[in-house]
């Protein structure tokens, strides 16, 4: 194959899709973009599903059949959401096979509504891993202060996972650690590194989206030019701290027995301003080693008429860190702009969680019991 999608892949990047549907999987899509468009993983996350539970009749055996064993509204949500899963899994399995376990990951996340409870957090996880299984699976934990040490428990047992909504540099500096951490004890424990697998999604567009509203408000030239800048600066960042981690003794140690590092991952990748150009967050962001997980409109927007120009990371550093500062000069408090971002982070994936649930929950009481 030849285009854009495929000089991403040969320079480093794992082109994944951020979408998953019963109506995508019964009718061969998925398939078809994994061999038309260079897919080699999936994303999922709670506002996804809630959107393809109105798509078309594709749940409706399943739902009726819940109805009918009178299964609890949480349990038929796990159910449906695991289903989709396991499903795109095998559909993945022959990636996952070809890439020694590196690519061919479809992720599941745990009920938002656990995102500040540890304990719940990596029960949930334990379970969602069970339902699942299969080994090309990651589970999704927020990147919450609560969070840090559910990830690395999970990790611990062995439960590949892509650590969502990361913000900041500090909380990625954060999950690289509890990443490690975990591995460290999966170690002592007996697990074979080589097994396991983790992606840290690192969100873009939704950094632009609220830098640029706070750099509106104070409206002077100075804010003006730096829209659209913060997004790309702070994903860079998060790159070049990447590299700085995975370059100590601690992850050679953990290399030499058999740990696969732990991938950036470049999520909120769609173009929210029609201003800006509609692959910017996936061409301004091409390094060797990392994931970008693109919803379906970006995918087919990078395919028609993206420019991929190589690596486009390296170098960037000194101006990313000058473009973050400056911030602060026009009067943008950066810092509250993660904390800002991640709060909401939440809430929004607590709202489609709840909207997925009443979905069901109509649907089951549509029939029988």
């Amino acid at each position: 194959m030849s285009g854009p999608l495929n000089e991403l892949t040969e320079a480093g990047v794992a082109v994944w899709l951020d979408d998953i549907s019963r109506e995508r999987l019964r009718n061969g899509n998925l398939e078809w973009l994994v061999r038309e468009r260079d897919v080699v993983g999936v994303t999922s996350n709670p506002t996804i599903f809630a959107g393809a539970l109105k798509q078309g009749d594709a749940y409706d055996d399943q739902l009726r059949d819940l109805a009918l064993r009178r299964v609890p509204v949480d349990e038929a949500v796990r159910e449906i959401t695991t289903h989709d899963i396991r499903s795109a899994c095998d559909v993945l399995r022959p990636v996952y096979e070809a890439t020694g376990g590196q690519d061919g990951r479809v992720s599941l996340e745990v009920d938002p509504r656990l995102a500040h409870d540890t304990e719940r957090t990596v029960a949930e996880a334990r379970a969602l891993w069970w339902m699942v299984d299969r080994p090309n699976l990651f589970i999704k934990i927020p990147a919450t202060l609560e969070g840090l040490p559910a990830i690395t428990q999970a990790l611990a047992e062995g439960i590949s996972v892509n650590v969502t909504l990361i913000f900041s540099l500090s909380r990625y500096r954060s999950v690289m650690d509890a990443f490690m951490t975990g591995l460290e004890q999966a170690r002592e424990r007996g697990v074979d590194l080589s097994t396991m697998a983790s992606v840290a999604s690192f969100f873009v567009s939704r950094v632009d989206t609220e830098t640029d509203k706070r750099l509106d408000a104070v409206g002077s030239e100075a804010a003006r030019h730096l829209r659209g800048r913060a997004a790309i600066a702070n994903a860079r960042l998060a790159y070049a701290a990447y590299e700085e981690t995975f370059a100590t003794g601690r992850w050679h140690e953990l290399a030499a027995a058999g740990a696969h590092p732990q991938r950036p991952l470049w999520a909120s990748t769609g173009v929210k301003d029609p201003a800006f150009e509609d692959t910017r967050y996936v061409t301004e962001l091409v390094a060797s080693g990392t994931v970008n997980t693109m919803p379906e409109a970006t995918l087919e927007a990078v395919a028609d008429h993206a420019v991929v120009k190589g690596d486009t990371i390296a170098g960037t550093y000194a101006q990313a860190q000058a473009d973050i500062d400056a911030l602060a000069t026009v009067g943008v408090d950066f810092t509250d702009v993660e904390n800002v971002l991640e709060v909401e982070g939440v809430d929004k994936f607590v709202k489609s969680w709840q909207d997925l649930l009443d979905g069901v929950a109509e649907r089951l009481g549509g029939q029988p019991g």
